[in-house]
């Protein structure tokens, strides 16, 4: 973007540049010659009027009396009828500017002067005319770097931000660039931001609520079937055995419907190297922490994988790290624990806690102790619940928050993404 901008600035200015110099280094050129002309022919004409003036008055019109008009290194030849040229100066050469008027009795006057002086200056001038552009065009490119990079970097920014959107980083970003038109782009952005977190929350609200309503009403039918089947009457124990057994596939069709559903949250997750991608999402959080004198430990045992998205790790750990500097103390310690189908990263400080009342509220949006807008940890979940995890309080006082992550499946490739559809079961 930068070097379209760039480019297109350049050209304009090489056009204007081109367009306008042209014109004058050519009218810079002519107005050389014709001052020469204009002084060479008012000589002339100053020497005619003396030697009309001589002839008028039947005065023998003598050379000697104009020498001090003839320009210098010129030459003056006077011609009448009858007569041999008259010649004053030395010789210009092939090269040369000449001006002549008639006198009085057919005679005439011509004054001869090198061109070398006049093609000198007309040089001179077109260098002055060439220095000026290339001065321009100088000038030009540093403001269009200047201009591109002040614009290219917003448009960048912007474009991050799309992405990050994209990968499901809902949260508001409150920088603005001083441009009408990418202002209003990041204004739309953060309004699409919003509308997107709660649509996803409420979706996923609405998976929860079902399911758990769903699994409620089926636990109480298999227990009256399970009851029924111990009834004394073959007929009717047939029939419940028969319907605890449709019961129990239904429970498995429902279990298989919510991690189909999980899993086409999380397409875009893959098996990430959690030793290797770590150090690089903490290492941008360091300095602010030491800059309070506060440090941030990472401990990670092994190489540990997990399947979920670098992007949405990155947002929802920053979230986790965010809250540690501004609401808590001391150290800050990132731990990693593997386990045989879930991968825990814990993030914790020696700060106070989280009060005793806001435990059961903390990820609800909009929910918050000490002011804040209350919408970042609940994006947080947001984010690491689009792969396939879980985000959970795990200790109050104090606090640590664990992400959970699933672990890829033996047959998974690394570097491979999920297929998005899954084969009819």
């Amino acid at each position: 973007m930068r070097r379209r901008i760039l480019l297109a600035i350049l050209l304009a200015v090489a056009v204007t540049t081109c367009a306008l110099g042209i014109p004058l280094g050519y009218t810079a050129l002519e107005l050389v010659e014709t001052l020469t002309t204009e002084d060479l022919r008012t000589r002339v004409q100053q020497i005619g009027l003396k030697l009309d003036d001589d002839l008028a008055n039947n005065r023998e019109p003598t050379i000697t009396d104009v020498e001090s008009v003839v320009p210098p290194k010129g030459r003056l030849i006077v011609t009448r009828p009858d007569q041999p040229p008259e010649i004053f100066g030395p010789d210009p050469g092939q090269d040369y500017l000449a001006e002549q008027i008639e006198i009085l009795r057919q005679g005439t006057v011509t004054v001869q002067i090198p061109a070398a002086p006049t093609r000198a200056r007309q040089t001179q001038v077109a260098g002055l005319v060439v220095l000026v552009i290339v001065l321009t065009i100088a000038i030009a490119t540093g403001v269009a770097i200047v201009t591109a990079r002040r614009l290219a970097q917003p448009l960048g920014h912007v474009a991050n931000r799309a992405g990050r959107l994209g990968a499901g980083d809902f949260r508001p970003d409150s920088r603005r660039y001083g441009v009408a038109e990418l202002d209003r782009v990041a204004e739309a952005l953060d309004t699409s931001a919003g509308a997107l977190a709660e649509l996803v929350q409420r979706e996923r609200d609405l998976v929860g609520d079902v399911s758990h309503q769903l699994r409620s009403r089926l636990t109480a039918l298999q227990l009256r079937l399970e009851a029924l089947t111990h009834t004394t009457d073959d007929e009717n124990r047939t029939d419940a055995m028969a319907a605890l057994e449709q019961a129990e596939r239904l429970g498995d069709v429902l279990s298989e419907l919510l991690a189909a559903a999980r899993e086409a949250r999380a397409t875009d997750a893959e098996p990430l190297d959690l030793a290797a991608a770590l150090p690089a999402i903490v290492g941008e959080w360091r300095e602010p922490l030491r800059s309070k004198g506060r440090a941030l430990r990472l401990r990670v045992h092994g190489r540990p994988l997990a399947k979920a998205t670098t992007a949405r790790l990155r947002e929802a750990i920053g979230v986790l790290l965010d809250n540690a500097l501004r609401h808590g103390a001391g150290p800050v310690s990132l731990a990693v624990r593997g386990g045989d189908a879930t991968v825990a990263i814990e993030v914790s400080d020696g700060g106070n806690g989280v009060p005793d009342e806001l435990v059961a509220h903390i990820f609800d949006r909009g929910v918050s102790g000490v002011g804040s807008t209350g919408v970042g940890l609940a994006l947080a979940r947001a984010l690491v619940e689009s792969d396939g995890g879980r985000l959970e309080l795990s200790v109050s006082r104090p606090a640590t928050f664990t992400i959970f992550l699933p672990v890829p499946r033996v047959d998974d490739v690394r570097g491979v993404r999920w297929p998005a559809e899954r084969s009819p079961r």
